[in-house]
């Protein structure tokens, strides 16, 4: 990320902790202005001793090309909820994860906050709906979870609630995308979202897998980091399956689905990939790679893992 080159809006972060610090660095690196506030003094003196160990690992890595005391000096913290949402174009709330506790968050946010500044929850699994409905400024409040940590791992999840405006969500994703990040919408406010289903789905089984005696939680780890990870470091599952069989997706769910359905039943699941489904993700991935591209696309998928092979040589050599 280079150095900003014009003045950002200011961004609030309610909540110190380890959440609250990633994104302080985040937005600072993006060139926005960042008042943190926490309760806790002692998490507020701590700032920025951890934001400067997390930039002083980013410059070891070739990750930081602009002035460490640069972004430090975009962030300030704060006692004061009132002052710390002062002009605020997005508040970022990062708050321990009980319902109650964003409640009170979001009634205090609401009536503190300008009327135009987007009211964000870092909520893991909590549905916006759950703590913001009522709220007389309800259509400015949606779930922002992020990666873990927010400034390695770029995902966030825009999860609006029923009551959410369009224009709020619009001006989130802005702001987010132009801070480095990579927002997806989550449609419905499922329980954990997107991230969270999709690792509970994959911690559920391993769990499964130790309890049977299949295998170990070593080797368990071991499949996911040297095979499954490998790929999944670049691309997601779909693609993933849709270049692993000539055809593409449609080829694999035809020859992989029934043994899918199985295991799934082996679990008390019912979720069949139906051919309706089939033709929808189908269509979404032709879209992406038409068909006639899915060579090229595998010989790209190789190079990748060559080059990621090359890098964890080089790593183990040095």
């Amino acid at each position: 990320m280079s150095e900003p080159t014009a003045a950002k809006s200011p961004v609030a972060i309610v909540g110190a902790g380890s959440i609250g610090v990633a994104f302080a660095l985040v937005f600072a690196r993006a060139g926005h202005p960042v008042k943190l506030t926490d309760p806790d003094a002692s998490r507020r003196k701590s700032v920025f001793p951890e934001v400067s160990a997390r930039l002083a690992a980013l410059a070891r890595h070739g990750l930081l090309e602009q002035d460490a005391d640069s972004v430090l000096g975009r962030i300030a913290t704060t006692d004061s909820l009132a002052k710390a949402l002062e002009g605020a174009a997005l508040v970022q709330e990062c708050a321990p994860e009980h319902l109650a506790i964003k409640r009170f968050l979001f009634a205090e946010l609401d009536a503190l906050a300008a009327p135009e500044t987007v009211l964000a929850s870092s909520s893991s699994a909590l549905a916006a709906g759950a703590f913001a409905a009522g709220l007389p400024g309800s259509e400015r409040c949606l779930v922002a979870h992020p990666g873990n940590p927010p400034y390695l791992i770029p995902v966030i999840e825009l999860a609006p609630t029923a009551f959410t405006s369009t224009a709020t969500l619009a001006v989130a994703r802005e702001l987010y995308a132009a801070a480095g990040l990579s927002p997806v919408v989550v449609h419905g406010e499922p329980e954990g979202f997107v991230f969270n289903r999709l690792q509970g789905a994959v911690l559920r089984e391993a769990y499964a897998l130790v309890r049977d005696g299949v295998a170990s939680v070593e080797d368990i780890d071991t499949v996911v980091r040297e095979g499954l990870g490998r790929r999944w470091c670049f691309m997601g599952p779909f693609e993933t399956v849709d270049l692993n069989t000539r055809g593409g997706i449609e080829s694999h769910a035809a020859k992989m689905g029934p043994a899918y359905a199985r295991m799934g039943a082996e679990r008390g699941q019912d979720d069949p990939w139906h051919p309706g489904l089939v033709a929808t993700v189908a269509a979404q991935r032709r879209a992406l790679l038409p068909l006639d591209h899915w060579e090229d696309r595998v010989r790209w998928r190789d190079e990748e893992l060559m080059k990621r092979l090359n890098h964890t040589a080089k790593e183990i050599n040095e």
